[in-house]
């Protein structure tokens, strides 16, 4: 069952998506919030939680199957994985999903993704545990947080190409654009400005404030089904058209220490497996959901993608071409950067409310959607079409 494979080419559909509230703080615990938004998404689809019979999360999900099964009231499942690596796995949950479909191993899949990380605490601040061995390479020298490691990139990609921070700005502000035209967004009544940009206190120099992602309360959800079934569901099926994971080479999360090049990240080899199996590329997506919990991920993901050369993707924000009505609209709900960062899985879910016609910030004619998940770190992506 290899995601991306040519088998998988519109075999199944996205049929159900659901979600809770956003906030900062939601009193809710984990699992509750999981099951409010799988059985969204199954009401959504028109489909009874009896029917249930696969399911695929995150390795770092703290709600497993078992209690998702029996709060829910499922059935017996044929199927169940998980996926490594947090924001990277959000793309391969529905991939896995999308496999086990085809293959016949299940034919009702759910994959969610439940967080309390506005409330909750940070992965990285437990000092009473041994480090794993790669944050053993980053960790004692200064690079703490994912932030630092990114700003790490960032730095060199700026050294490099001359990207400058108002090309980071730009991605910042296509995302609080859309943000402000979706009510459920965290920065819904929020517009940012260059000025609140600049001025922003740093969070790990070069990456100031409102280059990171929130922090954020919430769960999400989706229906997968056989291309067959969506035919009768409720909603207007959105078909995953092709998949890929990608785990390069001597990878080194985040910093990418071992490579050749460390801008060239994961989204490089998912991309390649991706468009191998696609009947579309880059210049048919009309729309794109692109992991951004840090602003430079977006410029090595348009690269890495192929929207634009090598080095290129700081003047390809220029001119507002991640807006709306331009080169190629981004994060139309608002991303992890203004809407919610709940490990990406906020994409998947906007990506099919584009091709349904539904988002808050609709493109016109929107019919392919690339969404892909966390650049830095072993990644997944998925390029939907309606």
């Amino acid at each position: 069952m290899a995601a991306g494979s040519a088998g998988l080419k519109d075999a199944t559909a996205i049929v159900g998506i659901g979600q809770t509230p956003f906030a900062r703080r939601l009193p809710e615990d984990e699992r509750t919030l999981a099951c409010r938004a799988v059985l969204a998404a199954l009401d959504d689809a028109g489909i009874a939680p009896g029917e249930v019979d696969a399911l695929a999360s995150y390795t770092m999900e703290e709600t497993d199957e078992v209690e998702l099964a029996k709060a829910c009231g499922f059935g017996d499942l044929t199927f169940f994985s998980k996926v490594g690596f947090g924001g990277g796995g959000s793309c391969a949950t529905v991939a896995h999903l999308a496999g086990a479909i085809a293959s016949g191993q299940a034919s009702v899949g759910v994959a969610w993704r439940s967080r309390k990380r506005g409330s909750g605490p940070r992965p990285w601040t437990n000092t009473a545990v041994q480090l794993p061995t790669p944050a053993q390479w980053t960790r004692p020298y200064g690079l703490l947080r994912p932030v630092d490691e990114i700003a790490m990139l960032a730095r060199r990609y700026m050294h490099e190409y001359g990207a400058t921070r108002d090309h980071l700005f730009n991605v910042a502000l296509a995302c609080r654009n859309r943000a402000n035209q979706n009510p459920a967004a965290i920065m819904y009544d929020r517009p940012l400005t260059r000025e609140m940009y600049m001025t922003s206190r740093w969070i790990s120099e070069p990456l100031c404030l409102f280059d990171n992602c929130l922090e954020t309360d919430g769960a999400l959800a989706c229906v997968v089904v056989s291309g067959e079934r969506a035919r009768d569901c409720r909603r207007r099926p959105v078909y995953v058209h092709s998949a890929a994971q990608s785990l390069p080479a001597q990878h080194h999360g985040m910093v990418n220490y071992w490579n050749d090049d460390p801008l060239t990240g994961p989204a490089w080899t998912a991309a390649r497996h991706l468009w191998k199996h696609a009947d579309l590329t880059p210049e048919d997506v009309d729309v794109a959901q692109i992991y951004d919990a840090f602003t430079p991920l977006v410029l090595l993901s348009l690269e890495g993608y192929g929207f634009c050369g090598r080095g290129e993707g700081g003047a390809f924000t220029e001119g507002g071409a991640l807006e709306i009505g331009g080169l190629l609209p981004v994060n139309t709900g608002g991303g992890g950067l203004s809407e919610a960062y709940v490990h990406g899985f906020n994409l998947v879910t906007e990506g099919v409310k584009q091709l349904r016609g539904t988002s808050t910030a609709q493109v016109p004619g929107a019919a392919t959607c690339l969404v892909t998940a966390g650049e830095g770190v072993p990644t997944s992506a998925l390029l939907l079409r309606s």
